[in-house]
């Protein structure tokens, strides 16, 4: 799939009536379930992948490399548009020049740049401090400047709901519009009155970020969508689902000694090989095994998707 192709897709859907549920994903596999689930795109969130990948909380500890690195591997597992967190963009406007660079050669469709000071906290934690809106006006000047592709989307976001009010992050959002941010994303309005007067101020696309038990009130995307909201977040809903399932059959196997009093809790074995594409492995296998009487099979008609083997790029 070409680079244009998901991003324009991505473009497509901020244009269409409604808002879009945006799952996140902090690994390859989380991604595939997020796009056989039917979902239309996936937020690779910072937050999840620091939780999962390094146990540790979002206090600004993941590297760009890390992020880069990760936004390859979803890239490679998935069809869908990805939506990127690059949090502060890893520092000043050369270093969110380089960050733009990367991640779109990794494959991203769109990046989260958002105005808080480097190293960034979550965006529901205690603590914040944002920069001038002047420098991440900068910020986003440096992002658009390092873009090749047109298509891939920058998302400016504002943590000063929380430092300066909702006042000053509306000024803020309006702000970043002007500096070339194809969305805008205030994190963590406080009630329904400060989502509508988001949505009533600013013009579209708009994201809004849903945390599970965050300071941001669960609205259905429907009546977000009736709103003027394009996108919305649940960053981590699937990542801490799997947690607690991980919990009930950690808990089960040590106080059981077996694990088959778990087994509805647990995805199946062949479903489980389905959805790491095991089969199109197995044809590939079978497809370059030699054998003492025979060449292998490499006819250029004969891939295990049926298609020409220059027109497949994935497995």
């Amino acid at each position: 799939m070409s680079g244009a192709d998901h991003r324009a897709r991505l473009r497509a859907l901020l244009d269409a009536p409604g808002a879009a549920i945006v799952p996140g994903a902090p690994d390859a596999l989380t991604a595939r379930l997020v796009e056989q689930a039917g979902f239309p795109a996936v937020y690779l969130s910072g937050a999840g992948f620091a939780n999962v990948e390094l146990g540790v909380p979002d206090v600004g500890l993941v590297s760009l490399t890390e992020i880069a690195e990760q936004t390859e591997r979803i890239r490679e597992a998935v069809d869908i548009p990805l939506v990127v967190d690059a949090d502060t963009g890893f520092g000043g406007p050369l270093n969110v020049h380089r960050t733009v660079k990367l991640l779109e050669r990794r494959g991203a469709s769109a990046l989260q740049l958002e105005d808080q000071v480097f190293p960034k906290r979550c965006g529901h934690f205690e603590g914040k401090e944002v920069v001038s809106a002047a420098d991440m006006v900068a910020r986003l000047h440096a992002a658009v400047d390092a873009r090749t592709d047109e298509n891939l989307i920058i998302i400016g976001r504002t943590d000063a709901r929380a430092t300066d009010g909702l006042d000053e992050a509306i000024e803020r959002a309006l702000r970043y519009k002007e500096a070339g941010a194809d969305v805008l994303f205030v994190e963590a309005p406080r009630d329904r009155a400060e989502i509508e007067r988001v949505a009533r101020e600013l013009p579209g696309p708009l994201l809004l970020n849903i945390v599970e038990g965050g300071r941001t009130p669960m609205i259905p995307a429907d009546e977000l969508g009736a709103l003027g909201y394009s996108l919305v977040l649940y960053a981590n809903a699937a990542m801490r689902g799997a947690m607690r399932g991980a919990q009930l059959v950690l808990a089960s196997l040590r106080e059981h000694g077996e694990s088959r009093h778990v087994l509805d809790a647990m995805i199946g074995w062949s479903e489980r090989q389905t959805l790491v594409n095991k089969p199109a492995y197995d044809a590939l296998e079978q497809r370059y095994r030699v054998s003492p009487d025979a060449s292998p099979d490499v006819s250029p008609d004969v891939t295990p998707d049926g298609a020409r083997p220059e027109a497949s790029h994935a497995l």
